[in-house]
């Protein structure tokens, strides 16, 4: 059997969480017995060996001269290149991992006019939501839903506007955003005034997406419900969770750690709002007299991003806080094994994160946003501490209750049980291929 797993990007590029698991899946698949190909946009159409798995980068183009190439079937020359790819490898079939301008429709259209089997993942909430986030004016869960009005408001208030200019806009008719579009006029506020144009494009191109593949892996519980109330039918969903992307690391005894007198506590991740790093940082300094350490392993959005640098402003005076280099991936596990805790303060749905079951593989506990993802992976009072996302208060408090009760510690490492590993999720991901390709 021979898949192709299509990601946003892949190696040597930057890549996020998406990419780490799609490439420990290929690698798996491959231990089964699967003959696997990583296909992902790039500048240039290139093939080449990424330790030993084969990659074939197709180009997309090089500028977009239409925002409805963005919102809508996405772009024709990447569905050209990939069109190319699957009339030289012939697989039996794809399995997609994003939903963008270059990982788009016409990539699954291509496919399903060679009968070939496509399966896709939800990954991110940025499948079905404008706003990236699946939070409803950036302060309550949304169910994912899709409503013109509402998704174009939530969208144009999360680009900066106020509420009120936000859903006035968000309720002109599409027709408007079309004669616009017409005169190509975008950017700015013109993009705002189209933007129940490419809101309801892009709706129905992703009800057009979730209608034309043939199945559809949801991560967690969360996206599997969004899917539902989407309309899409049960019985082409399967829900299958992450898996642990490196081999379970020797299990090792970290009690000493409880009895230090500073209380470790590591994040990983990006540099970026989503992420809630500066809501930690003001809870850890409004109790300044805890003996904690907190080492943030910040991947950077960019040299000058002006988030990254209020929260150095934020940490300048409080030494307790260290901003250090990100982590690679095959070296998360044994960083992690150096903490008391790991700190997820997400702002938004996450649908993993694998840096939760990274901690996990190593007993570590985790404090992390009561929402999504990360809900659904920590017990709270079992192996780790959920907290109310965005308030301070509730951070301090929960910092304060661990640093100064170790036999808590003690209890919820005690909690924490193995994760399931990626070869798992690789068998489990197989028997979905083979029922597919049986009804091809």
């Amino acid at each position: 059997m021979k898949v192709i797993q299509v990601p946003f990007c892949f190696y040597p590029d930057p890549v996020g969480g998406t990419e780490v698991y799609v490439d420990a899946l290929s690698r798996n698949l491959q231990q089964q017995g699967v003959e696997v190909l990583v296909a992902a946009p790039g500048e240039v159409n290139q093939s080449y060996q990424y330790n030993q798995l084969p990659v074939r980068r197709f180009a997309v183009s090089p500028k977009v001269e239409n925002l409805r190439e963005i919102y809508g079937e996405g772009d024709r020359q990447a569905a050209l290149e990939f069109s190319r790819i699957l009339e030289a490898e012939q697989p039996d079939l794809v399995h997609l991992h994003a939903f963008t301008s270059g990982v788009s429709l016409r990539l699954v259209q291509a496919a399903k006019k060679r009968q070939i089997p496509v399966v896709f993942t939800y990954h991110t909430p940025t499948v079905s939501c404008q706003r990236g986030t699946m939070m409803r004016w950036g302060t309550e869960i949304c169910d994912g839903k899709v409503d013109l009005q509402t998704c174009a408001q939530c969208t144009l208030q999360g680009l900066g506007l106020n509420l009120t200019s936000a859903k006035a806009i968000g309720s002109l008719p599409p027709q408007i955003g079309r004669w616009l579009g017409n005169l190509n006029l975008q950017g700015g506020a013109w993009t705002a005034l189209r933007m129940t144009e490419l809101v309801s494009l892009r709706h129905t191109v992703l009800q057009a997406l979730l209608s034309e593949v043939d199945h559809i892996v949801a991560v967690c519980n969360w996206v599997r419900d969004v899917l539902l109330v989407n309309h899409v039918p049960s019985d082409k969903i399967t829900v299958i969770r992450q898996g642990l992307c490196q081999d379970l690391p020797k299990k090792a005894d970290h009690s000493h750690n409880c009895t230090t007198p500073i209380l470790k506590i590591a994040f990983l991740g990006r540099l970026d709002p989503t992420k809630g790093i500066d809501i930690l940082i003001q809870a850890l300094q409004a109790v300044p007299e805890l003996p904690i350490s907190l080492d943030i392993y910040g991947i950077a959005r960019g040299a000058n991003d002006p988030y990254q640098q209020e929260l150095h402003n934020l940490a300048l005076k409080d030494p307790r806080i260290s901003f250090k280099a990100p982590v690679a991936t095959t070296q998360v596990t044994a960083t992690l094994a150096n903490y008391d805790l790991l700190a997820v303060p997400s702002q938004w749905l996450e649908t993993g994160p694998l840096v939760v079951l990274e901690a996990f593989a190593t007993q570590v506990p985790v404090i992390g946003s009561d929402l999504g993802g990360i809900a659904e992976l920590v017990e709270s009072e079992v192996n780790g501490i959920l907290v109310e996302p965005a308030s301070v208060v509730a951070w301090s408090q929960a910092l304060q209750r661990l640093c100064q009760n170790r036999d808590l510690l003690m209890q919820l490492k005690a909690g924490i049980r193995q994760p399931q590993t990626m070869a798992t999720v690789a068998q489990e991901m197989e028997k979905i291929y083979l029922s597919l390709k049986t009804t091809k």
